[in-house]
């Protein structure tokens, strides 16, 4: 059964923003930067000042960004590079490993993060320039292995989709990692593609129960659009993995198995996961909120993420930080293997192509890898 929400009133946390103010928001503190020198904290002086304040509402700033392609070469990713066409995710997913980096600006990882957002609407001159250079070579490049590339502000946006024009011009593949269902609007682009096995999409799903998404997940797609996302795109002949990603421990590993399931009857080809990470700022933030929507079930999520982790809420090694280890994490890693299987979910990933790629301004001539 899923777990319902406790129906407690547990203390603030200290720092908290009033629920009124972030309605519809993940964090529940906006904390300054780690990197900032003064902290600011807002002071009530007896009049109660505070419930004067404004609701956080969503800043979209255009980033002129000088470079669009971020390289990466840690052992346990899947991709080499990325691009990200957004700093900051207006989904709120309270686990989101992004969160830390956007202290690096001046901003708070808590609702800032949500609620500050950069966008870079050169993302694709950047792009086209990068390929025209005779020293590019193609390769597969992730789009969102950061922040979520469909978030609510890509719908009139819509850089990652121009983003993805010049992939379909020069024939570059390209992998998708989302948990939106907007990233079916570009199937008239990504199906052609996917027939010159050219790209694959990666939909997160985390929970199946709608009241644990909402709270987890406020801004992102529901658990039945994001299958119903998955059925769109396989039907159109696009390769989909489903994430189920993060596990958490006592709130969520018991969907394993539904969520596979669900995700196979939706077309899925293949499937993987992640456990829950707390690096840096998102580990308070992450025992923030769970202890204001799961207060009775908080100590053994964190008992058991930590019995994961050699005792410590996170473990930043390769190979570790991912999957975990001890008892627990070796269970969890052999009922995804099992359920995989007896579903079928697992077909070998065949490499995405390189050879079929047109540098800008070549003449439309495919390039000689030799």
């Amino acid at each position: 059964m899923a777990p319902d929400r406790d129906h407690q009133n547990p203390l603030p946390a200290p720092h908290a923003v009033d629920s009124e103010r972030r309605r519809g928001r993940g964090a529940r503190t906006n904390k300054t930067g780690r990197f900032e020198a003064e902290v600011h904290e807002a002071f009530d002086d007896g009049w109660e000042s505070l419930g004067d304040l404004d609701a956080f509402k969503t800043e979209v700033i255009e980033e002129a960004a000088k470079s669009i392609i971020s390289h990466n070469d840690s052992p346990d990713v899947s991709f080499e590079s990325s691009i990200n066409p957004y700093r900051g995710c207006e989904h709120g997913c309270i686990y989101c490993y992004a969160r830390p980096s956007h202290c690096y600006l001046g901003h708070s990882a808590g609702l800032d993060f949500e609620t500050k957002l950069y966008a870079k609407p050169n993302a694709a001159t950047l792009l086209e320039r990068e390929f025209k250079k005779p020293s590019y070579r193609p390769h597969t490049i992730a789009l969102g292995g950061n922040t979520d590339p469909y978030q609510p502000i890509e719908r009139e946006r819509r850089i990652t989709r121009s983003i993805l024009e010049v992939m379909a011009q020069t024939n570059h593949p390209v992998g998708i990692i989302t948990k939106s269902a907007l990233v079916a609007r570009d199937i008239d682009i990504l199906a052609p593609m996917a027939e010159k096995n050219l790209a694959r999409v990666a939909v997160s799903i985390t929970t199946l129960d709608r009241r644990v998404a909402r709270a987890m997940e406020p801004r992102a797609a529901t658990p039945p659009k994001r299958l119903e996302t998955v059925k769109k795109l396989a039907d159109a002949g696009i390769p989909v993995t489903v994430m189920v990603a993060p596990i958490i421990p006592g709130l969520t590993d018991h969907e394993i198995e539904p969520i596979l399931e669900a995700a196979r009857d939706a077309g899925a080809c293949n499937a993987g996961y992640v456990l829950l990470r707390l690096p840096l700022e998102i580990k308070d933030l992450f025992r923030e909120w769970l202890a204001e929507e799961f207060p009775n079930r908080a100590d053994r999520v964190i008992s058991l993420l930590r019995s994961m982790h050699g005792g410590r809420d996170y473990t930043p090694d390769f190979g570790v930080r991912q999957v975990g280890r001890g008892p627990y994490a070796t269970q969890i890693a052999l009922r995804f293997r099992l359920a995989k299987k007896r579903l079928g979910l697992g077909e070998e990933r065949v490499a995405l192509r390189t050879d079929l790629f047109l540098r800008p301004g070549n003449g439309g001539q495919q390039l000689s890898l030799l």
